[in-house]
């Protein structure tokens, strides 16, 4: 490492960092940088966020004393720079990786990792937090939030700004502007922007006011107030409107550039010695120094395996053709429906490449809208929609709709409105972990009257609930799926629609039954066509819907088996199991259950082989426990 990496190679930590000259930061820079490149192309991460900001991270640990003062980053995927610079370079490698470090900001491993993050737009609020704890300790730390990435565009980060305003506590919050969320942002903050960084007149007048404001700050309060006033009057005449932030009682400085590591040191070094809210607004590039990212942003946000040297994304090469992923059956599928039906419309908060409506929004622009990292709007957003008898798809993450859980009960399902929430990445997600799970949808979603909960088995299965979903109209739909790719290639048949409520029996058999939802019963059917070679004969049930539960199916496998496993991608407290548990204890004879899924605890990062493994709900652990259940009895669990 000293010889690919001369300075780098000497920094284990921010005191390390401190003892350079300011000279040699940007070399360090361009290390890091590499030494980024290098990991994460042949480690697959999250990419052209943290090399946007490398000048950023190295001029915040060089200028302020962390872990003492405060660092707070919003969503995480922009902190891989912070992270190798503050003891984890040597293991680095291990990013994502089953029992390796997190890709995210994460308290249990280390104590730089001010606050843990994976979703967007809290770095505001739990920064503001921390100043005003500080501040009634008396401690004189500094608390500094950085959010970008599009997380300004979520409503959380402005109730962050509003309360910020209000207060005098000392915090410091730097927009990463890079115009970037995964997909390029969207709506009139955007354009806002945008304005204040091309605008030539307003940007010489910052220069010169921000030379003038060292000599004013030594005058007293009064001075101060009366610079802060005429400085905000110009501003506000020059942009042709208010500043927004010092509309909010935040002092605004900027925009500056975010590349430039030296004159970056110079400000935060000036903005230690301003008390109370301020924001420092810095320009930067999602990609910054890799041409490949920089040209192609939205696939270098998190690319998988890349060559290193030409940008060119690998490619495993496999024999067979492989079954499409679940996200795109869903936005090929949106397509044709859309096209069958004028009031089908989509939505989604900021995601629309990674949940695929961008292949609606290509074909059909004016019936796609992407609203921004706002699940909350988009939510009672397709709740207008529907109250005016259109038929919105919602498309949000699985683990974001928690942060819409109000609005589906208050907005969409107490007025019983027809909105298609559509849950992608539902269940384990693989490497982005606990804060990326999708497995408490069916826990929290079940209790909710009015709401019809699905999961398909398959790619056939979706398009088929889609299209059912579309139909029914009585109502809010949730139809929950997995990321990665299904089972089966051949899956654009003719769309048929299913029976509410109603389950099937796909295999068989005479010792014990599986009663499964989601593609996890794939497991299932895989374990039991192997126990069938030693004999074991077990019948797999596709339950297809959460609710309402199968209840007839449930009476028919009650008579038939005394032994029954349930097996769900969620959680095990008030999921499938528990529903299904509900139902037998109102009847006389109940058999014996055993529930697989996940257990009462937060799951880390790892492959989703290696998590299911983790939670005994892969072939092996369905096999294992099916095989004792048959030979021994089994107190109900």
């Amino acid at each position: 490492m000293p010889n690919r990496y001369p300075l780098l190679g000497k920094i284990d930590n921010p005191e390390d960092l401190k003892k350079l000259k300011e000279e040699d930061l940007v070399p360090v820079c361009s290390e890091l940088r590499d030494f980024i490149i290098d990991s994460v192309s042949c480690n697959p991460g999250h990419f052209g966020a943290s090399l946007g900001v490398v000048e950023l991270t190295v001029a915040l640990h060089y200028v302020f004393n962390t872990p003492y003062d405060r660092l707070v980053w919003d969503v995480g995927h922009q902190a891989y720079a912070h992270k190798i610079l503050t003891g984890r370079k040597s293991v680095f490698h291990t990013n994502r990786k089953y029992k390796g470090i997190s890709g995210f900001p994460n308290r249990k491993e280390s104590p730089f990792d001010s606050f843990g993050v994976g979703h967007s737009s809290t770095s505001i609020s739990a920064a503001l937090g921390m100043a005003i704890a500080a501040q009634k300790k008396g401690e004189q730390r500094q608390v500094i939030a950085v959010i970008g990435d599009g997380s300004l565009t979520g409503g959380m980060a402005f109730e962050g700004l509003n309360n910020a305003g209000a207060n005098n506590a000392n915090i410091l919050v730097i927009l990463n502007d890079n115009n970037m969320a995964i997909d390029p942002n969207v709506g009139a903050l955007k354009e806002y922007l945008l304005d204040i960084t091309t605008s030539k007149t307003y940007n010489k007048f910052k220069t010169d006011v921000w030379n003038a404001l060292g000599k004013f700050e030594n005058l007293g309060p009064k001075a101060r107030r009366l610079v802060q006033k005429l400085e905000g009057s110009v501003k506000s005449a020059l942009l042709h409107r208010s500043n927004l932030f010092e509309s909010l009682n935040l002092r605004y400085f900027g925009p500056v550039d975010g590349h430039d590591v030296e004159y970056l040191v110079k400000i935060l070094n000036d903005l230690k010695d301003i008390p109370g809210p301020k924001l420092l607004h810095c320009i930067t590039t999602k990609g910054k120094g890799y041409k490949p990212a920089e040209e192609n942003q939205t696939a270098f946000h998190a690319p998988g395996l890349f060559d290193r040297e030409t940008g060119k994304q690998i490619v495993v090469k496999h024999e067979k053709p492989l079954p499409p992923k679940y996200q795109d059956v869903f936005g090929e599928t949106l397509l044709e429906l859309a096209i069958m039906n004028p009031k089908i419309y989509g939505i989604t908060p900021a995601m629309p490449s990674g949940c695929s409506m961008n292949i609606l929004m290509d074909k059909l622009p004016e019936r796609a809208f992407d609203v921004g990292i706002a699940e909350q709007h988009a939510v009672t957003f397709a709740a207008g929609m529907a109250a005016e008898g259109d038929i919105p798809f919602c498309n949000i993450y699985s683990s974001f709709s928690q942060r819409a859980y109000d609005q589906i009960i208050h907005d969409v399902a107490l007025q019983n409105l027809p909105v298609v929430m559509c849950l992608d990445r539902a269940g384990i997600v693989g490497e982005d972990g606990a804060t990326h799970h999708g497995v408490f949808d069916m826990a929290f979603l079940r209790p909710i009257p009015n709401i019809t909960i699905v999961s398909p088995l398959n790619e056939v299965e979706l398009r088929n609930m889609m299209f059912t979903a579309q139909l029914d109209n009585q109502g809010p739909w949730v139809i929950r799926y997995p990321r990665g790719r299904g089972e089966l290639t051949d899956w654009k048949k003719p769309f048929r629609a299913l029976a509410k409520g109603k389950g099937q029996l796909v295999r068989e058999g005479r010792d014990l039954a599986i009663l499964c939802i989601g593609p996890i019963g794939n497991e299932a059917i895989k374990a039991a066509n192997e126990l069938s070679l030693i004999d074991i004969e077990v019948a797999i049930y596709d339950m297809r819907f959460l609710k309402p539960l199968d209840e007839e199916l449930l009476e028919e496998v009650r008579l038939r088996f005394q032994k029954i496993i349930t097996l769900e991608d969620g959680a095990l407290a008030g999921g499938f199991g528990s529903a299904v548990l509900e139902y037998f204890c109102s009847k006389a004879n109940m058999p014996q259950v055993v529930r697989l899924g996940i257990p009462d605890k937060f799951i880390e990062h790892g492959s989703p082989t290696e998590l299911y493994r983790e939670c005994g709900i892969d072939k092996e652990g369905i096999k294992a426990t099916a095989f004792k259940l048959v030979n021994e009895n089994i107190r109900v669990k």
